[in-house]
This record gives structure tokens, sequence and C-alpha cells, in this order.
């Protein structure tokens, strides 16, 4: 069995630039990198972006990291509104900024080789129905849908603590209401899993597998939404591991820290480490016959 695909993510390195943190995941032996489109990194509003895309491109190939593309910068459209506009926005014109976003990620991800383009549904405005979020969250989202199919790229929306689609099954509601559509993959936030799904994150794993596009991994305590360094919450992750490495999932897990960027090269070294030292206890348990504890 391959041993899992380990990444970081560049909303947890922003106190370096790209070329910097992407230098410093390759030599610190990370399979990829999750990048998040920001200002301060490859800005998905710049005027050059695409010689940008071409450079880090470039850069890519020179590391051997693969790469996820995430679009969870805070305030890259809205500087004065946290993670506005979004799919749901009760303007037209905000949600088709959000979707101009989301198609402009796909063609940087095509540009890039990545494995997969992150998405996320918002919040649910005040004041609109629950049903009716659910029909602008599918509407939103099929033309995005159609060109992440036509770039053969799968769009992976992430279930947020929070917003309208927050949970695994806000997930498969979203399946039902596109049609099933091929195009749409699952981002797992494994820490989310431990914040609010009713099943343990192993379960969800074996849950979530058939739909995995990208997984997001970090520490987490249950019913807080914080990010937590390996260590300082609550999972247990030598089953967690273990499940990853069951369910036939290939993509890049990423460690998802993106409120300790002052910490960033050091948790990077640090989460390498505890990573590969719980992958390898899971495996020698599993190789044993014993199941992950």
């Amino acid at each position: 069995m391959s041993r899992l695909r380990l990444a970081y993510g560049t909303n947890g390195l922003t106190d370096l630039r790209l070329t910097d943190a992407l230098a410093l995941l390759a030599d610190l032996g990370y399979d990829g990198v999750a990048l998040t489109l920001d200002h301060m990194h490859l800005d998905p509003l710049a005027p050059d972006l695409l010689a940008r895309t071409a450079a880090v491109a470039r850069v890519l190939e020179r590391t051997g990291l693969a790469v996820t593309v995430e679009t969870g910068a805070r305030y890259v459209l809205d500087p004065r509104r946290k993670h506005a506009p979004t799919l749901l926005d009760p303007d037209s014109a905000g949600r088709l900024a959000r979707q101009r976003l989301l198609l402009t990620a796909l063609r940087v991800a095509g540009e890039l080789g990545a494995g997969a383009v992150h998405a996320f549904s918002g919040r649910r405005p005040a004041g609109v129905a629950e049903d009716t979020a659910w029909e602008t969250l599918a509407q939103s989202l099929e033309p995005v849908l159609t060109a992440a199919e036509y770039a053969r790229i799968p769009l992976a929306v992430e279930p947020e603590p929070g917003h309208l689609l927050h949970d695994l099954a806000g997930f498969h509601r979203l399946r039902a209401a596109v049609g099933e559509h091929p195009a749409l993959g699952l981002t797992l936030d494994l820490g989310h899993c431990q914040c609010l799904e009713p099943l343990p994150p192993a379960e969800c794993v074996r849950e979530a597998a058939p739909w995995l596009a990208h997984v997001q991994i970090e520490d987490m305590r249950r019913g807080v939404h914080e990010h937590l360094p390996f260590g300082e919450g609550e999972i247990d992750f030598e089953p967690l591991l273990g499940a990853l490495r069951a369910s036939g999932y290939r993509g890049l897990i990423s460690v998802e820290l993106p409120r300790h960027s002052h910490a960033g090269p050091e948790l990077a070294r640090t989460s390498l480490e505890f990573l590969r030292a719980t992958e390898a206890a899971a495996g020698g348990r599993a190789a044993r016959g014993g199941k992950p504890r």
C-alpha cells in the first residue's frame, strides 16, 4: 500500500513569498501544496495572472510538488467582508463575482496540473428560506461544474461550519440538487468531522471515500471550530490515517493551519514529522493484523 500524499496549505505560510514557501515544502519532503489564490501569493485578480501562473508552474515542476487550488481566501473579493461574496449572495453581481473566481481557479488549476479546485457554499443570507438557498447554490454552481467537467478537474466542495453546506449530509443534498454531476467532488476537512459530524473522523472518511477529491487535516476539538496544530486537539490520528490508507484515496492531504502563519515554517516541519510517524504506526498495526486503535 502506497504512503499517503501529504501537503501543506499556503494559507498557513502567508508571511513567506510563494517561491520560498514552495521551496520550504519541497525541502521538508512534502508531496504537494494546497495553493490558496490570494493577493500575497497568486492573486486571481492580477492583470498578469497568466504570466504569474506560468512562473508558479515552472517552480512546481522543478520542485516536484503536486498541487490543489483553494479558493478560501478571506478578503480576496471584498476587502471588508470575510469570504464574501459567495454563491448565495442576495445580489446577482456578487454571485457572479464568486463564479468568476471559481472559473479563474479552474483555469489556473489547468495550467498547474492541479488535482482539484476547492470551493464552499457560503452562509445562508438573513431572511432567505433554506430551500431557496439550496436552489440558489445549485443554480450558481451549474456553469462552474460545466467548466470543471470540460477541464476534467473536480470541483471539490467543502462542508464548512456555519455555512449552508456544513456537513456530509449537506454535501449529499447538493449532489442530489445538481443531478449527481460527475464534476462535483468533496473536500473533507478532518477537523470539521471532529467538530460537528455525528461520526468519528475515521468513520467520516469511510463514508465519504467515493467522493473524495481533496482532504484537509489538522487537530480540532468537539464543538469548537478552531484549527489546531497536531496534539493540541482531541483527534485520534492513528485510526484516521489508517482509514485514509484503506480508502483508496490518492489525492493530497493538506495541513490546514490558516491562523498560524507566524510559525508556519516550524509547524510545516513538525506537522510532517507527526503525520509520517503516525502513518507508520497505523501501517505497522495493520501489517500485524490489528486495527488502528
